[in-house]
């Protein structure tokens, strides 16, 4: 197996010791009448990832676990930024932090094919660690389970006050899941922060909960997750991430996951350490990070773009394809001084619009198109292997052509061909944001390579290319203006 599928296994591993003991364990034993079985139970079929690497991995881990027991946890106002009414959180430091790796999983899959999303049918091998049997099925729902643990009784509070949220969490219309934060969880909020409306209460303990079964193997193995919340700007569910790292399995990169598979007769309920919030907006994200999007700003409000990016009544949902700093550095400086000049900035607004595709909503595992015709949405989970899309963009009448490689977590997205996401999966409340290290420049015409996006570009062939969109800029038939 290649190094760089080892990587990404001993973080796994090492999200499952990552815990303190006796909290972890204190909580699964208050949450459950029964002793708590093996994590390893709950990962499907793990024996087959790791048969043929087992000992490589081993000795990774084993490093990983003794680094990682050593690491001081980032504070939690300095991870997550707030908005002046505690109503969304963006772990953005974090998130621009996750750089794709360098290797594609389209060129290497995993040898074995990456778990499936069903429960395990059996226990891996007893040397992976301690196993326990099973002690009978659930006897008590999610919500019974949270009602009933001391550590969860704020928790269990909060949701008290909302008698749709009891009879849901109490229902079996779904298999739910919860991510529970714990009473500690609520000792982290700032203590400057204003107490949030009973609105936005419910739309925060909603955020918590996904109504489809996610147990701890499916999570691992998962980018997004949808979530009982709907998004107000796209029209579907909002949704969270999950990511594995050295510091373990965290949700929203700042929420780590402290107990997990505490399962009811209706779900099952993963233990976190901090209170999740809803992400803020597109426009909001690029203005928190000038030192990864300064650049794009001001190309948004230079070209009177910035409005229609931020006003969510002219799309619903959308995708941007957000040029980093390093990517409009690329261009070299005759191109930028010609774009950010008088005469460049209807070429400019057309390079703009090139990235963006709005009402389409596209995640690395999921996507939601929006129909104003009807307000129930199908499965639209994006399936593992090679997945491809052509979005279109805010030039009407171009396209992004959109392949995405999906193999478990190892996932990459190239833009027409060649063109990398280097940061995937930047959630929002209306949209989502995928960063690109290179300014992406529309072909000439359909199906060839687009020009290189380098200090080599010369500016009449990046007029030349962007001429036939510039009338039609013009005359105001932007995408996400109309």
């Amino acid at each position: 197996m290649k190094s760089f599928s080892l990587l990404p296994l001993a973080a796994i591993a090492a999200a499952l010791v990552i815990p303190d003991a006796e909290t972890a364990q204190s909580l699964r034993l208050q949450l459950q009448d029964s002793k708590p079985q093996s994590i390893w139970d709950s990962l499907p079929s793990a024996d087959q990832i790791w048969a043929d690497a087992e000992e490589r991995v081993e000795q990774v881990v084993g490093c990983a676990k003794h680094k990682v027991e050593n690491v001081v946890d980032t504070v939690y106002e300095t991870t997550v930024k707030y908005d002046n009414q505690f109503r969304t959180a963006f772990a953005g430091d974090e998130w621009l932090a996750s750089k794709q790796d360098k290797k594609s999983p389209e060129d290497h899959p995993p040898h074995h094919g990456p778990p499936h999303d069903g429960p395990p049918h059996h226990g891996p091998p007893d040397h992976h660690g301690p196993h326990h049997p099973h002690h009978g099925p659930p006897n008590q729902t999610v919500y019974q389970l949270i009602a009933e643990s001391k550590y969860t009784t704020r928790l269990a509070k909060l949701i008290n006050e909302y008698p749709d949220l009891v009879e849901m969490l109490n229902g079996t219309k779904a298999n739910f899941t919860v991510f529970a934060p714990t009473d500690q969880a609520f000792e982290k909020i700032p203590k400057h922060a204003p107490k949030p409306s009973k609105e936005q209460l419910k739309h925060i303990l909603s955020y918590h909960v996904s109504p489809e079964f996610y147990p701890a193997g499916r999570v691992l193995v998962t980018r997004t997750i949808p979530t009982a919340l709907g998004a107000e700007f796209i029209h579907a569910p909002q949704r969270l991430s999950t990511q594995v790292s050295f510091r373990g399995l965290t949700v929203n990169f700042y929420a780590r996951i402290i107990a997990v598979n505490i399962f009811g007769t209706n779900g099952v309920i993963h233990g976190i350490d901090s209170i999740l919030l809803p992400p803020p907006k597109v426009a909001d994200i690029i203005t928190s990070f000038p030192g990864e999007f300064s650049t794009l700003e001001l190309a948004l409000y230079k070209t009177g773009l910035f409005p229609a990016f931020n006003d969510t009544k002219t799309h619903h949902g959308g995708t941007l394809f957000a040029p980093s700093n390093f990517a409009f550095q690329k261009l070299g400086p005759r191109i930028n001084a010609f774009l950010f000049s008088e005469h460049g900035l209807k070429y400019l607004k057309a390079l703009i619009e090139y990235h963006g595709a709005p009402d389409v909503t596209l995640y690395s595992d999921a996507i939601y198109k929006h129909k104003e015709d009807s307000e129930s949405f199908p499965d639209h989970r994006i399936p593992k292997g090679i997945y491809h899309i052509d979005l279109e963009t805010g030039l009407k009448g171009k396209s992004l052509s959109v392949d995405i490689a999906r193999y478990g977590r190892l996932i990459e997205i190239k833009i027409n061909g060649f063109n990398r996401v280097a940061v995937s999966d930047g959630i929002a409340a209306d949209g989502v944001i995928h960063v690109v290290n290179s300014v992406l420049i529309p072909p000439k015409e359909p199906g060839m390579v687009s020009l290189e996006a380098d200090d080599t570009l010369t500016v009449e062939e990046l007029k030349a290319a962007l001429a036939p969109f510039v009338d039609q800029i013009e005359e105001g038939k932007s995408g996400w203006e109309l």
